[in-house]
Formats: structure tokens, C-alpha cells, sequence
């Protein structure tokens, strides 16, 4: 009983994030998932992968319901929690099939997707469930599994985002001048870098120094961006490492870790901010950064 539900537990979490953006959101549905297989007969389960894929979704659902009203209260931006991949021991999300489906761009662009259209998209694209598994997982028809299916990957489709396929040797290069620039304060050479409609977005739950609302245009972006560092930057090291199988930039503190940045480049100008910032979500990244004896290792 516990090995099978062990064999499953990847998948599981897999399904569980994808759906709900957060590890904590996850491992909780894990631990009800849990609940519902220990208390089951198991005669009476003839496909157990099945069967808990099925809890999982259902138990994922009910979340995405309930965390609607919950994020209309957030504090700020709401940002999906980042996990570290490419680490010296392999994680749940380090499938290299998986990593697109892991993206940190593509979650940010699943949380605006109804409940059974995330499901049915995560299920299909990452899992390769077909459209009669979707249904039953589901628990809807056929023909209504692929319309949610279809709907969600037209929606994706419509936003701009990178994938796990960036040229992480010029996306290094690009970032370290950017960091120079605004570490020295250099309005000028920090706005050349910076796309003219570039959005800065940060999650800080209420609980870190954080815009609560996206900070757009190249002026206003560096300007903040400057500000930022002279302000609390003071201690704070960043590293290049790789989250959600993208390359990323983790500022580390005297305390621990700060913040997981994420940068989008086009023509090699950046287009795109994204700092992960809440400590509550930042709590898994900094157990994988203890476990590995810190981020001096990592990098490209």
C-alpha cells in the first residue's frame, strides 16, 4: 500500500503543482491524497495510478475553486512558488520532457485559466493523458474534455513567453550587464537593456518589500530597479542557478534567500520581470539551497 502510493508520489506532485502553483498547495493534497488511499479498499481499486490521479485532480480542483476568493484578498502580485531544478540530485520537476510543461512563464499564464481548463491542459500537455483519461479524471465527457483542452491551449498560445530552450550563455552575459547597471546605479546603460514596454512584476505577499502592482516602461523600471538595490540591497548576493528548468537569478541574504528572479530577453533587450519574493514561498527553494550546502556550485 505505502510502496505503490510511493511509486505514484512524483506524478502526484507533478499533477498537484502544476495545477496550483505552490509547493505547499501540493504537498497538502499529497497528504489528503494519503487519507483517501489509506482508507480505500485496494480489491477494489484495479488501476491504482489511475485512481490517484484521479484523487489528486479532484482534490486539485476543490483548491483552484477556493483559492480564487483567497487571491482576490493577496497582498500584491500572486506569483506561482519556484522549485530549484538542475541540482546535483534530481527533483520531481527535472525531467527534461517536463520542464517546459514547468515553466515558470507557463504556470504565471495557467493561473488565468478556469479550474477544469487547467486541469485538462496540465493533464494532456504534461502528462500525456489522452482525451478519454482527461474526461474520466475529470469527470466529464469526452467531447467536453477536448473542448477544455482546446480552449487552454488557445489561451496559452495567445501569451508571449520563453521556454526551457534559451541560449543560457548570452541570457548569462545579458543579465550580469544588467546587474552591474543596476548595482552601480547607471540609469542610462540600465534603460538601453530594457525593452520600452518592459513589466516588472514582484510577489511579496504583504510580507517583503515588494510593489504590490506591476511597475511598467523603461524609465520606471529602472528607476525602481535602482531604488530597490540602493535601498536594501546592501549584503545581498545574487547567484545564477535554475528554477522551474530555467535559468534564474536567487538573491541570497545574511538571512537566507531573498528572492528568485526571473528574466525575459527578446533582441536582447529585457521584456520581463518576475521576483518570487513572499517568504512563504520561498521557504522549499531554501530547503533544496541547505540540503546542497549552498548556490556557489551552480551556475552555467
Amino acid at each position: 500500500m505505502v510502496e505503490e502510493f510511493e511509486r505514484q508520489r512524483g506524478r502526484m506532485f507533478g499533477i498537484a503543482y502544476r495545477m496550483l502553483g505552490t509547493v505547499t498547495d501540493a504537498e497538502e493534497v499529497l497528504q489528503d491524497a494519503w487519507l483517501r488511499w489509506h482508507s480505500v479498499d485496494h480489491d477494489d481499486v484495479d488501476d491504482p495510478g489511475a485512481f490517484l490521479a484521479k484523487t489528486v485532480t479532484n482534490l486539485c480542483l476543490s483548491r483552484l475553486t477556493s483559492a480564487r476568493a483567497r487571491r482576490e484578498t493577496y497582498v500584491g502580485e500572486w506569483l506561482p512558488e519556484p522549485v530549484l531544478t538542475g541540482l546535483r540530485e534530481p527533483g520531481p520537476l527535472d525531467l527534461a520532457t517536463e520542464r517546459e510543461s514547468v515553466s515558470f512563464a507557463l504556470l504565471t499564464i495557467l493561473e488565468r485559466l478556469g479550474p477544469a481548463e487547467r486541469a485538462a491542459y496540465v493533464l494532456r500537455e504534461a502528462f500525456g493523458y489522452s482525451h478519454r483519461e482527461v474526461a474520466e479524471l475529470v469527470g466529464t465527457t469526452e467531447i467536453n474534455a477536448r473542448q477544455l483542452h482546446s480552449r487552454a491551449r488557445k489561451r496559452v498560445a495567445q501569451e508571449p513567453r520563453t521556454g526551457a530552450d534559451v541560449d543560457r550563455d548570452r541570457w548569462r552575459q545579458l543579465v550580469e550587464r544588467f546587474l552591474a547597471a543596476a548595482q552601480l546605479g547607471e540609469l542610462a546603460e540600465l534603460e538601453r537593456l530594457l525593452a520600452e514596454d518592459v513589466v516588472s512584476r514582484a510577489d511579496g505577499g504583504g510580507k517583503a518589500n515588494a510593489a504590490r502592482r506591476p511597475v511598467t516602461g523603461r524609465t520606471k523600471v529602472a528607476r525602481y530597479l535602482i531604488g530597490t538595490l540602493q535601498r536594501f540591497g546592501a549584503g545581498v548576493v545574487p547567484y545564477f542557478a535554475e528554477a522551474n528548468g530555467e535559468p534564474a537569478i536567487v538573491a541570497v541574504g545574511p538571512d537566507g534567500v531573498l528572492a528568485i528572479c526571473f528574466v525575459t530577453f527578446a533582441d536582447d533587450e529585457v521584456v520581463g520581470l518576475e521576483f518570487a519574493m513572499n517568504p512563504d514561498k520561498l521557504g522549499y527553494a531554501a530547503g533544496q539551497v541547505s540540503r546542497f550546502g549552498g548556490l556557489s556550485g551552480q551556475g552555467w
